[in-house]
């Protein structure tokens, strides 16, 4: 009897350490998509030659303790869009988006957007949730003030 007892502890410590070192994979991944960046005179300032052609780009910004992400990605017009990771609808499970081509796909819900899109008009629902920000001087400028009002999503 006691060597059955044994033989299940044993083979629930395997479980449990292969469920642990599975989820902290998991979680380095996701953090490993996103670069940190940090505020200078109350803006964020991401220079336009650090963006490879149309491949989205990843930003986390902390804001007391609270980790705030977004991207940027050139559209096919050529501007620039920029959005929290993020949306209204599917916010709660942190999933945020991945980039498909011309497309942003929600990894929650499975919803395609189109990059073009992205902008102040395209609120709600699953759309990437808007973040304002300028260019100019070669730079995308997005204010922290705007970056904490995302904080919700987070």
């Amino acid at each position: 009897m006691h060597m059955n007892y044994t033989k299940k502890l044993v083979w629930a410590g395997i479980i449990i350490g292969a469920l642990l070192i599975g989820a902290a994979g998991v979680f380095a991944f996701s953090l490993g998509k996103y670069e940190k960046i940090k505020a200078n005179n109350g803006t964020v300032s991401i220079p336009v030659s650090r963006l490879s052609g149309d491949k989205v780009r990843f930003y986390r910004f902390d804001d007391g303790g609270k980790s705030i992400a977004f991207f940027v990605v050139k559209a096919p017009d050529g501007s620039y869009r920029t959005a929290f990771d993020a949306c209204d609808v599917c916010y709660r499970d942190k999933k945020g988006y991945e980039q498909q081509g011309n497309q942003m796909l929600c990894k929650n819900c499975n919803k395609k957007f189109a990059i073009d899109r992205i902008g102040p008009n395209s609120g709600g629902g699953c759309n990437p949730s808007f973040l304002p920000h300028q260019v100019s001087g070669g730079a995308i400028t997005i204010k922290a003030a705007d970056l904490k009002a995302g904080a919700r999503f987070f």
